[in-house]
């Protein structure tokens, strides 16, 4: 059997909000409400389920996308447009910096609860 990771459920203050925000950045759409969850479906069928809990029960959490070159650029002027603050590494500590690691490109982001979004044009180790 081929094991893949199918959903995950991403904490929020309020899921609505962190589904639009992302699919907005990432240049997705949101899916329709579905019980307690807004789902956010990425191009390999993963699903991000995002979920409304109290504010001080969210643990931050780090998702990173692997996006093309082409991607990445309109990704980027997204987040710019947004006027977010973004960052070179996950650390948050080299502000308004995109990386180069392994060859490619990355940055980091917050999303409206906190969790740390990463975007990469390369995997680590360069694969």
């Amino acid at each position: 059997m081929a094991v893949q990771l199918n959903h995950t459920i991403v904490h929020s203050r309020d899921n609505r909000e962190s589904a639009e925000f992302l699919a907005g950045i990432l240049g997705l759409t949101a899916g329709d409400t579905w019980g307690p969850f807004v789902p956010l479906e990425l191009s390999n069928g993963v699903t991000l389920d995002f979920a409304t809990i109290p504010a001080d029960s969210i643990v931050a959490q780090h998702y990173a996308f692997l996006v093309t070159e082409e991607e990445f650029d309109a990704i980027f002027g997204r987040i710019r447009e947004a006027g977010l603050t973004y960052y070179a590494d996950p650390r948050l500590k080299r502000p308004g910096e995109i990386n180069h690691n392994d060859g490619g490109r990355g940055l980091y982001f917050l999303d409206p609860a906190g969790h740390g979004m990463e975007v990469i044009t390369r995997p680590y180790g360069g694969f």
